[in-house]
């Protein structure tokens, strides 16, 4: 197994003497499925984006994809965000006014791929999220749960190293954010590396490692619930 994310040390401080991370030591490996958890202001959502390549710490070395983030110039981090890491929102940011299909072909804009490439691969990856029969559906045209599975198969579409949900099941009910969350499962058994960056400590305790986040700092790294 290799690491896909290696975080040493990582601080972030902010204008101020705010630190929202304080000296993060976290690593996860191929094929892993955790979820960190935390309070609002916990830091969690810092280290999305320090993991996600959204943002640099201020201190300490992120290695992504055996990546260091810290040698890459802002071009090279972007080629390097687009090509190892897909993201999902609890706001879906789906493109309103075209299909699901082409809203799932958005994530391969940058790929090189040609036009009917990227359609065939998104075809492909909204069957593996059970919508093969809303491909030409438009986003106010599915429901809740349907545009998060829409806005997952545009986040793997690339095939990304790591896949970063962040409150995936935030602006669902509860039994569409069970159906995402089987959905998180089955894709991690297919081989996919996925953290799910949450609050809610009931989803975190279902997931195969949870890493606990308060104040700026990792205060448990728990597997299989014990």
């Amino acid at each position: 197994m290799s690491a896909v994310v290696e975080l040493s040390e990582v601080t972030k401080e902010y204008p101020g003497g705010v630190a929202a991370l304080r000296g993060v030591d976290l690593t996860v490996e191929e094929g892993e499925l955790l979820g960190i958890v935390g309070p609002s202001g916990s830091g969690k959502s810092t280290l999305l984006h320090i993991v996600g390549t959204l943002d640099r710490p201020t201190a300490g070395t992120v290695a992504i994809a055996g990546h260091d983030v810290a040698a890459l110039s802002d071009r090279e981090l972007s080629a390097l965000r687009a090509q190892h890491v897909g993201f999902v929102f609890q706001a879906f940011h789906l493109v309103p006014g075209i299909s699901a299909r082409d809203n799932v072909a958005e994530g391969l804009l940058y790929s090189g791929l040609s036009h009917a490439r990227r359609s065939r691969r998104a075809a492909e990856a909204l069957e593996r999220v059970g919508l093969a029969d809303r491909m030409g559906h438009k986003p106010h045209e599915l429901s809740g749960g349907q545009k998060q599975r829409v806005a997952i198969a545009r986040a793997v579409v690339g095939e990304p190293d790591l896949l970063l949900a962040d409150e995936p099941t935030g602006a669902l009910d509860s039994a569409s954010g069970e159906a995402v969350m089987a959905l998180l499962h089955d894709l991690n058994r297919e081989g996919a590396t996925i953290a799910v960056i949450t609050h809610d400590t009931e989803i975190a305790e279902r997931l195969p490692r949870q890493v606990r986040v308060r104040d700026g700092r990792v205060v448990a790294d728990l597997r299989n619930g014990h």
